[in-house]
C-alpha cells in the first residue's frame, strides 16, 4: 500500500512539473505577466516580406517584449504622456519567419522574479497561410470557331492556352474553365491541366446551334484560416477568373441565303502592318459579322491560327443585324466597322453606326475584349445620319467616317424605279482617346460643307486615314469643302486635320 502511495505521488508531481514548464525554463503554477486579447494582423500569407504585428491587450510595461515560438522580436512599447502607461506594443517580424504555412505561438514577455512570477502573458496563435493563387491569363484557344452540330452533336476538345494556370492534388485547387453563353455558364471537364495549357471538354450540347460563348479560366483562392478573435480576409486567397476569349458556333453547312453572299462578296478585308492579323466579313444566321484571324504568319513556332467574332454584344452574342467594312490598326489591336446591330453597346441609336472594337490582342496584364460607339458627337449621336465605311489610324486612336443622310435632289434620269441616291456627305474623325492619358474623347467634322451624291447608281466612297491620324484621303467629294486641303485628281483629295498620334 505504502509503494502505491509513493507512485501515485511520484506521478502528481510529474504532472505539475510538466504543466509548470515553460520554454525558458522556468516553472509557474500560472501566468502572472500581461493580457493578450488578439493580435493586428492574425494572418499573413507565406513568403510574406518584413510586417509589423501590433499586440492588442493590457498589463504591458516599458520593459515588455514579444516573443514568436520562443524567439525574441523586436519589439516597440510606446507610453503615454506621463512616460507611465503603456498604450501599444508592436514588433517586427521578420519575412524568414514567414516563408512557410503554419502556426506560431505569440507570447509577451514582462520582468519576473523566479517561480511567483514568470512574467509571461497568455499564448496567442497566428496563423501563416499558403501563399495567394494568381490571376490566370488566357491567351488564346483552339479551335476558336467551329459549325453548328445539330442533332448529330460530338464532344469538343478546346486547347487552352495562357499563363498562371494551377494544378494541384487537391481538386478544390485547379483552374476551372468557364464556358458562358448569354446568362448560362458551365464549368467544362478538364482531362489536363498545366502551368501554360489546358486541355477541356465541350459537351456537343452546347455547339448545336450557332451563336458565341466566351471562354475563361478561373483560378480557385486558397482556403485562409483565421485564429479565434482573428479578422478574416477573404480577398487574401487570391485566384480569379482571366480575360475571355471568343469562341464562334457558325451555322450549319448551307444556310447562307444568296442575298448574304453578295454583301460578303463586296466587303474588302483589312490586314494589320505586319500581315498576321485579318479583319474580314462573313455571314453567319442571316446577318454579315465581323470577324479577325490570327493566320500565325511571321510568329515562331507554336502559334495556332483561330478566328475571333469582333461583332458581339458584351454578353458575346452575335450582332443583331449586318455589320461590314472593318478596318484593323497597325498594331492589330482595334479594330473598326460599321454595324446597323442595336445589342453591341447599351443604348446604341438607330442606323449605321461607326464601333471601334478593342480585341486585347498583344495588350500586357489583363485586357477583356470591349466595344465602344464611335460614330457620336456633344449630342450623344450624329442624329439624322447612317454612319460607314470607317478608317483606323495605326495606333487606334483615331478613327475617320462617312455620315450620310438623305439627298433631296432628285432622282437623276434613267434611275431605275425606287432607287436611293447616295445623299450628302460629311467627313468626320473620332479622336477616342485609346493609349492617350489626361485625354477627352471628340468627334470632329473636317468637311466644311456637305457634298451631296446625286448618282443613285453610286455608292458613297469612304475617306482612307494616314497612318499617324494627320490626313484623310477622299474620292469623289468634289463638292465638299475642308479647312485645309491638297488636290490629288480631279475627284480625290487629300485633307490635312489637327490630328496627330
Amino acid at each position: 500500500m505504502k509503494r502505491s502511495w509513493t507512485a501515485l505521488a511520484v506521478a502528481l508531481i510529474s504532472v505539475i512539473a510538466a504543466a509548470g514548464c515553460n520554454s525558458y525554463g522556468n516553472t509557474f503554477q500560472s501566468n502572472t505577466g500581461a493580457i493578450v486579447a488578439f493580435l493586428s494582423p492574425s494572418t499573413i500569407s507565406a513568403g510574406s516580406p518584413d510586417f509589423t504585428l501590433t499586440i492588442h491587450g493590457g498589463g504591458f510595461v516599458k520593459q515588455t517584449y514579444v516573443t514568436w515560438n520562443g524567439q525574441k522580436l523586436n519589439t516597440t512599447v510606446t507610453l503615454d504622456s506621463s512616460g507611465t502607461v503603456v498604450t501599444l506594443v508592436t514588433a517586427v517580424v521578420p519575412a524568414s519567419l514567414v516563408s512557410k504555412p503554419g502556426t506560431a505561438t505569440v507570447i509577451t514577455q514582462n520582468p519576473f522574479s523566479g517561480a511567483g512570477n514568470n512574467g509571461l502573458s497568455n499564448p496567442v496563435s497566428f496563423i501563416i497561410n499558403a501563399p495567394p493563387n494568381p490571376i490566370p491569363t488566357l491567351t488564346s484557344i483552339t479551335p476558336a470557331t467551329t459549325a453548328a452540330c445539330g442533332t448529330s452533336c460530338t464532344n469538343l476538345t478546346l486547347d487552352l492556352q495562357g499563363t498562371n494556370f494551377i494544378t494541384s492534388s487537391d481538386p478544390t485547387q485547379v483552374s476551372q474553365v468557364h464556358w458562358t453563353a448569354g446568362t448560362t455558364q458551365t464549368t467544362l471537364a478538364t482531362t489536363s491541366v498545366t502551368a501554360t495549357d489546358i486541355k477541356a471538354t465541350v459537351p456537343g450540347s452546347l455547339i448545336s446551334a450557332a451563336g458565341t460563348a466566351m471562354v475563361t479560366v478561373f483560378n480557385p483562392p486558397v482556403p485562409q484560416t483565421t485564429p479565434p478573435g482573428g479578422t478574416p480576409n477573404p480577398s487574401s486567397g487570391g485566384g480569379g477568373p482571366s480575360g475571355a476569349q471568343t469562341f464562334t458556333i457558325t451555322a450549319a453547312s448551307g444556310a447562307v441565303t444568296h442575298a448574304a453572299s453578295q454583301t460578303v462578296a463586296e466587303e474588302t478585308p483589312s490586314v494589320s502592318a505586319d500581315g498576321r492579323y485579318v479583319a474580314y466579313t462573313a455571314s453567319e444566321n442571316g446577318h454579315t459579322q465581323v470577324f479577325v484571324r490570327d493566320t500565325c504568319e511571321g510568329v515562331a513556332s507554336g502559334c495556332k491560327a483561330q478566328t475571333t467574332l469582333l461583332s458581339a454584344a458584351s454578353d458575346g452574342s452575335a450582332a443583331n443585324d449586318d455589320s461590314n467594312s472593318p478596318s484593323i490598326s497597325a498594331n492589330e489591336r482595334y479594330v473598326a466597322f460599321s454595324s446597323a446591330a442595336t445589342n453591341l453597346v447599351e443604348n446604341a441609336p438607330a442606323g449605321h453606326q461607326i464601333y471601334l472594337r478593342d480585341t486585347c490582342a498583344g495588350a500586357e496584364g489583363s485586357c477583356s475584349p470591349s466595344t465602344q460607339i464611335v460614330s457620336v458627337d456633344s449630342n450623344g449621336a450624329l442624329t439624322g445620319t447612317e454612319s460607314l465605311l470607317p478608317s483606323i489610324s495605326a495606333s487606334g486612336r483615331f478613327v475617320t467616317f462617312l455620315a450620310v443622310t438623305k439627298s433631296q435632289t432628285a432622282q437623276q434620269p434613267g434611275a431605275a424605279s425606287g432607287a436611293q441616291n447616295s445623299g450628302y456627305r460629311q467627313v468626320f474623325v473620332r479622336d477616342t482617346c485609346v493609349g492617350a492619358s489626361g485625354c477627352t474623347p471628340t468627334t470632329s467634322r473636317i468637311s466644311l460643307q456637305p457634298g451631296d451624291g446625286t448618282a443613285s447608281v453610286t455608292k458613297p466612297a469612304g475617306p482612307a486615314m494616314g497612318a499617324n491620324g494627320t490626313s484623310v484621303a477622299l474620292a469623289g467629294q468634289t463638292t465638299t469643302l475642308f479647312t485645309r486641303s491638297v488636290a490629288v485628281d480631279d475627284q480625290v483629295f487629300l485633307a490635312i486635320t489637327k490630328n496627330h498620334e
